[in-house]
This record gives C-alpha cells, sequence and structure tokens, in this order.
C-alpha cells in the first residue's frame, strides 16, 4: 500500500495530477477491454492520461523505479484481454495523444500521434485525395496505436493488407525509457533490419508506440458494395473462388450467415433477406471506367454460383445500410444474451469451405447458437456465440467447443489470429499453430527488448 502511495504521488509529481486517476470506481473502468472474460477483473493500480512522448518516458522511468507493469490502451476495442491487467500496474490511456502531426500529398504519408482514431486518419487522408485502407470494424473508435499493437486489419485487407503494410516508421519508447526510431519516411527501406515488423503485433510487450507514420496511397475514384444471398452456406463459400478466378479483384469479400442475417435485421433493420442461408458482401472499386466491366463480371459469376438474389448500391446512402449492416453484427450479437465471445480464425482459402462448415458443427454439437461473419476473401471467419456465463453448463460446453475450433484451425493449416491478436484470451492455446522454436524465439526478443517483464506481461505466451 506504501509502495502504491509513493508510486501515484511521483506520477502527480512527473505529470498533471488532473491526468493521474487512482479512486477505485475510475481505475476499474480502464482496467476493462471489449474481451468480455468470465474471470474477475484485475484492477489497475492507477491509470494516467499522457499528453507526448516525454510524459510516457517519465511514466516508463517510474515503472522502472517501482518494478510495476505497463499497459497501454487506446479505445479499449480489443477483444482478446490485450490491454487487461494480470499483476495491477499503471494503464496509460493515449486518448490525449490525438494530433496528426503531418500529411504529405507529395510523399503520400501521414504521421500521427497513438492516440488518433483511425476514422479520422482516413478522413484527412481523402481531404487530399489519399487512402488508408484498413478499416477494422470498429474504426469509428479504435485508435492507431491499438490497431498497431494488434496489427488489425477489416474487411479491404483481401485487396489492400493490414495495418503492417502500410507502416513505414515508429517512434518507440523502450522499456528503459529511451527512444527508438524504427524506420524512415521513405516508402522503401533496406537499410538494416525491418524494425516496424517487430513491433506491429507485438501487443505492447516490446515497447509504447508514441508516434506512426503510414504510407497513403491514391483515394479510388468510385466504389461500389454489393449484397449476394445463397440459400446454402457452401454455394456461398465457394462462390469466393469463384470470383477471384476470375481475375477481379474486389476490395472485400465477407460473409455473413443466416443467424448473423436475422439477428442483425433485429437490431439494425437494413432490408437484409433474413430467410436465406448465407450472403456475401463484395465492394469493387478503382477507376469510375472500370465500374461497369467489374460488376458485369461479378454480376455473372454470383449468378453461376447460384446466389438466389443480389441487392447493389446505387448511391452513398445504401452503400452505408450495407456496411453499417454488417459491422453491426457483433453488436447485434449482444442482445440474444447477456455476454457474447467473438473468435477470429483463418485458414488458407482453399480450406475455407471445412472451417465454416466444422464451426457450424462443432457448435451443433455443443448445443450453441452462433452467428458466423468473416473477411471471407482472405479466409477469415468470426463465429461470435451469444452465451450466458451464469450458466455454468453452457459456459463449459462454450470452453470445449473453443478448444474444438482451434484444434479444427490448426488441422486445416490455419493460425488462431488474422487481425485480433492472441492477449490473455488465447495464449494457452498458441502452441497449437507456432511451433516450440518459433515461441522460444519470440519469448526470447520480448526478455531482450524487456528484461524487466514490465511491458504488458504475461500476453501473448
Amino acid at each position: 500500500m506504501l509502495m502504491n502511495k509513493n508510486l501515484i504521488s511521483d506520477l502527480k509529481n512527473n505529470l498533471s495530477s488532473s491526468n493521474v486517476l487512482d479512486a477505485y470506481e475510475e481505475r476499474y473502468v480502464y482496467s476493462q477491454d471489449a474481451s468480455n472474460s468470465k474471470e474477475p477483473v484485475d484492477v489497475a493500480d492507477v491509470v494516467v492520461f499522457v499528453e507526448n512522448t516525454e510524459q510516457i518516458q517519465k511514466v516508463i522511468k517510474i515503472a522502472n523505479k517501482y518494478n510495476v507493469p505497463v499497459i497501454c490502451r487506446g479505445a479499449g476495442t480489443n477483444v482478446v484481454g490485450a490491454c487487461k491487467c494480470v499483476n495491477g500496474g499503471i494503464i496509460i490511456n493515449f486518448s490525449k495523444m490525438n494530433k496528426i502531426i503531418d500529411i504529405s500529398r507529395e510523399n503520400m504519408t501521414i504521421t500521427v500521434e497513438a492516440g488518433v482514431v483511425l476514422e479520422d486518419l482516413q478522413k484527412e487522408a481523402e481531404k487530399i485525395g489519399l487512402f488508408y485502407p484498413p478499416d477494422p470494424s470498429n474504426l469509428k473508435v479504435s485508435t492507431v496505436g491499438g490497431s498497431i499493437a494488434q496489427n488489425s486489419g477489416g474487411a479491404k485487407s483481401f485487396k489492400y493488407g493490414t495495418t503492417k503494410d502500410y507502416v513505414i516508421d515508429l517512434k518507440v519508447v523502450t522499456a528503459d525509457g529511451s527512444i527508438l526510431k524504427t524506420g524512415s519516411n521513405t516508402i522503401k527501406n533496406s537499410t538494416g533490419y525491418n524494425l516496424n515488423s517487430i513491433f506491429v503485433g507485438s501487443e505492447g510487450t516490446l515497447g509504447i508506440i508514441a508516434e506512426a507514420t503510414f504510407k497513403l496511397i491514391p483515394k479510388p475514384q468510385a466504389k461500389k458494395v454489393f449484397m449476394a444471398y445463397f440459400d446454402s452456406v457452401e454455394d456461398s463459400v465457394y462462390a469466393v473462388n469463384s470470383l477471384i478466378e476470375q481475375q477481379i479483384y474486389p476490395a472485400t469479400i465477407d460473409f455473413m450467415d443466416k443467424n448473423a442475417i436475422q439477428t442483425v435485421e433485429k437490431f439494425y433493420p437494413a432490408n437484409l433477406l433474413t430467410d436465406k442461408e448465407s450472403a456475401l458482401i463484395i465492394e469493387i472499386d478503382g477507376f469510375e471506367s472500370s465500374m461497369n466491366y467489374q460488376e458485369k463480371i461479378i454480376l455473372n459469376v454470383l449468378n453461376n454460383c447460384r446466389a438466389s438474389q443480389i441487392q447493389c448500391s446505387h448511391n452513398y446512402e445504401e452503400y452505408d445500410r450495407i456496411w453499417t449492416a454488417r459491422r453491426s453484427s457483433m453488436a447485434a450479437c449482444t442482445k440474444l444474451k447477456p455476454n457474447v465471445t467473438t473468435d477470429d480464425v483463418i485458414v488458407p482459402r482453399k480450406n475455407l469451405a471445412q472451417l465454416v462448415l466444422g464451426i457450424r458443427e462443432i457448435c451443433q454439437k455443443y448445443n450453441l447458437d452462433v452467428c458466423m461473419v468473416g473477411h471471407v476473401g482472405d479466409g477469415s471467419v468470426h463465429p461470435q456465440i451469444p452465451i450466458d456465463y451464469n450458466d455454468e453448463d453452457e459456459y463449459l460446453r462454450y470452453k470445449k467447443a473453443k478448444t474444438e475450433i482451434y484444434d479444427l484451425t490448426a488441422r486445416l493449416n490455419g493460425i488462431l489470429s488474422g487481425e485480433h491478436g492472441i492477449g490473455l484470451e488465447k495464449k494457452e492455446y498458441i502452441n497449437k499453430v507456432v511451433n516450440p522454436a518459433a515461441l522460444a524465439c519470440m519469448q526470447e526478443i520480448k526478455r531482450i527488448f524487456d528484461p524487466k517483464n514490465i511491458l504488458n506481461p504475461y500476453k501473448i505466451f
């Protein structure tokens, strides 16, 4: 208790006291994230709001002095417990580090602080005719720092890639309070090791991201979205490869099963066809002159793959309605039961049908509801399972189903996360898909960058 008082006193002396929260209620709130775990929350010792890189350095030096963990928090939207405490510690909140530092049309780059919201970054780029493609479903609130920490993706990753494909430089505060620059402001860089790749997806376990520079690309002139309905899951999954074989590269190919369609329509009425077994959401973009050509080929493929009905957007309102419906799937599931879990498994696309049908069979076996959505263009599936944690029998059935879903993913040469990360929720399963030598290498990297194990400890492995 005395150490906590001294820790908090030091933080208040080095930062603005209004940026240091130590009331239990405040600490409890910021110790949560979106992982919706049954395990009780371990409450942070203190929450600090940083306003610049120098303040991050001060926090790190104080953390070293008292040997307490430091956990970074953006918007807390991650679903794997990546920004939860395990043994108390200091939570650093980045909501006040939300400045766009520089944007260059000539260089096609943007430099921002870690607390910038992704949608704000995208809008700033679009003002000058540029485009930042990564678009996780929670982009209206999720932050740059969190998206880098988890290597978030989103619907457009099929065509455009994920966060890792756009990071060209990071300013990182290391575990001893030093400043590390990982890259450059150039689009290409073969000067030494690619340090960007070490920090992207590291979940705050190796260093604290203060600023990031991203490359941007030209904004597509036009875009259009189709929602194609099918009378079987198999037909929709097989249509994915048929689309790709035509050498038309949609920006997105997303999936919703019948449960997801029905649940979303109740939550957000969008004129979805609730009697259909599944649907694909396909977005095309590019030059205005190419849109009719792309549309013609896609409609032909979908009809040949037995799409029973196809909805098309003709204006922004219709475009936004379809995407808002798709992005509402997780929120809609929360209406079904007190708790909802979501997952993020991904397999080579040739094994996609086996994954989707296998997950459905596993959930049926354990008498669990499941709403399946996913970015099936790249083989990614998000099974969303509503459950009641107070029902011990249901919870045990869910845990068994979760293990079997991961076993199925491993048998299909897949991995446990394509964009959510590992955090606390999946760490016990990581050895199913990562071999011992690779895990040992990761653990050694952690020891090198964080010898005292104070940066987001006990995550990933």
